[in-house]
């Protein structure tokens, strides 16, 4: 029976493997990427690495890690931190393909690149995120909504109002996992959906 426990440093590799097998819509994108190692430098490792008290694991009964949760409780915070301090370390391992039409890693080397604190207001209001991701095998046993408990559950004991995230608008079953736990859709356009929901106080 897989269990959820908190993040150790250990767990960085399970990353890495859990964030480019869940990249593709929740399929696997290996190989999609000319190095499958951007997609955990964008929407996993930094996250863990920042806070490890918002982020956990779920881990197999022979020890793998085989998905995880990871969030910011001040997005503009960790945008700033990525920008000055992460970003920096990682950048060079990725190299633009200087082709005229830019390639799928172009696009995703230049999100790393645009990040930066901002004065969205839909930030300003909710102010926490995170990231999520689930190999198929945790199907089914309510490990998902366990996971997303227990970071609004950390979130409301920060004191933090509100919680936001986005996702891939053709993740259908993505969406209506959010909306069973709460959130409501707050923003959708260029291929993406923005989901949010009020954290009460504890």
């Amino acid at each position: 029976m897989a269990r959820i426990r908190p993040f150790r440093s250990d767990d960085i590799d399970g990353l890495y493997d859990v964030c480019v097998k869940t990249a593709d819509v929740g399929g696997d994108a290996t190989g999609m990427l000319d190095d499958d190692a951007l997609w955990g430098d964008l929407f996993a490792v930094p996250y863990a690495l920042r806070d490890p008290g918002l982020s956990w694991v779920v881990e197999s009964d022979d020890a793998r890690v085989i998905g995880y949760l990871v969030a910011t409780d001040d997005t503009n915070g960790f945008a700033t931190w990525f920008r000055d301090e992460w970003w920096p370390t990682r950048r060079d391992l990725y190299r633009p393909s200087g082709e005229p039409e830019p390639t799928a890693q172009d696009r995703f080397i230049a999100y790393g690149d645009r990040q930066a604190p901002g004065e969205d207001a839909l930030v300003a209001e909710y102010p926490a995120h995170l990231h999520i991701d689930l190999l198929p095998e945790t199907q089914g046993q309510g490990l998902g909504r366990r996971l997303m408990n227990t970071l609004i559950e950390e979130l409301g004991r920060r004191g933090v109002p509100a919680l936001h995230l986005g996702m891939n608008a053709d993740n259908l079953s993505a969406g209506a996992f959010y909306e069973r736990l709460g959130f409501t859709m707050l923003a959708s356009g260029d291929g993406s959906t923005t989901y949010g929901i009020r954290i009460p106080a504890p």
